[in-house]
This record gives C-alpha cells, structure tokens and sequence, in this order.
C-alpha cells in the first residue's frame, strides 16, 4: 500500500512540475523570436545607440525561461529519486519563486507608476507584451492562477512525499534494530551433551561352561 501511494505521489508531482516547465519553455521560444525579430530589424538600422543597447526585456524573458526549465529538471530529479534533500530544496526554490512573483504582483497592484521601475526597452517589445496582457486580461489572468496553483500543489506534494520516505526510513530502522538482537540466538552454536563411558559389569564366567 505504501509504494502504490508513493508511486502515485510521484506520478503527480512529475505531471504537476512539468506545467511550470512548459512555461518556463514557452518562455524561451518566446524570447528567441524576440531576438531574432530584432536582430533582423537591426541589420537594415545604422543607429549604434540601439545596435549596442542592451535587450533587458529580451534577456530578463530568456533568463526566466531557463529558470523555470532548470526548476523543473530538478523537480523531476527530486520526484523520481525521492531523496529527502532534493525534495527539500525544491520546495525552497518553488517557495522562493512563489514570494518572487507575488512581490511582482504587488508592486504592480500597489504602485500606479511601476513601469518606471523598469528601464527604457530599445526594442519595444516591453510595449508590445504589456498591451497583449491588457487585450487578453482574463486568459492571461487565468495562466497567472493555474500556475501559481501548479507551484502550491508542487510544494504540497513534494512535502507528503518527503514525509512518507522519512516514515519508511524509520520503519527501516527500528526493524533492524529489533531485528538484530535476535541473531546471535539463531546463530548460536548448540555444544553436544558430555559423554560419560560406563564400564559394564562382566559377565558371569559360568556362562562360557555351558
């Protein structure tokens, strides 16, 4: 019953982990057309300002992306191996994403004039992705929710897993130990009775007459 839950429990956090790789790959196709859409418009530009600007959305998007797939790598590591300490710095790195993001959030939320926190984009496509989030709010919105769901389930289930290989390690132990004061008795040698030779009493010299 234990390694049917614990194979279950690691099918689910295998198939939870892999949506935040899936963004986090999304990410990096998605940063990959930013640069090459640039990098075409800059071959017919003279301007050396934009040719040697730096491309922090582009970049800020690509290292994101990498983030997320590497998360997602040693998620599935974690799930699989069912080590103790691969499980708990997973659930550190989602935990630490998750405050990430809803730093983000509330800066968005809370400062009218955020996007001042950010520098100028040369590329443009800061603006362009900010009107794509206003046009399809509610999509985008619904992404934001399943994923951040995704990330607390993840957290959950490696938690329980964690759990549940402790219980089995320490069910290990305590059979070894009650286990190992009883072999020197199995093992033990059984030392043969002493033999004691008795003399017979002869017998009677009157017999060998007859």
């Amino acid at each position: 019953m234990a390694k049917t839950l614990k194979s279950c429990l690691q099918i689910l956090l295998k198939l939870v982990n892999s949506t935040i790789g899936i963004v986090g790959i999304s990410m990096i196709i998605y940063s990959m057309w930013m640069a090459r859409v640039w990098q075409r418009h800059m071959e017919g530009s003279s301007d050396d300002f934009f040719r040697f600007s730096v491309l922090w959305f582009i970049l800020g998007f690509l290292g994101i992306g990498i983030t997320l797939v590497a998360i997602t790598s040693f998620g599935h590591i974690a799930a699989h191996t069912t080590n103790a300490h691969c499980l708990s710095y997973y659930m550190v790195a989602i935990f630490f994403l998750l405050l990430v993001e809803t730093a983000l959030v509330a800066d968005i939320i809370l400062n009218s004039d955020w996007e001042e926190d950010f520098p100028e984009d040369p590329t443009g496509r800061f603006d362009d992705f900010k009107d794509f989030v206003k046009s399809n709010f509610n999509t985008c919105q619904w992404i934001g929710l399943f994923m951040v769901l995704a990330q607390g389930c993840s957290i959950v289930l490696a938690t329980v897993l964690r759990t549940l290989e402790k219980d089995q390690a320490r069910y290990c132990e305590s059979d070894e130990d009650n286990t190992a004061p009883s072999l020197p008795f199995l093992y033990h040698p059984v030392e043969p009775l002493p033999y004691i030779a008795a003399d017979l009493p002869a017998a009677p010299t009157s017999l060998y007459w007859c």
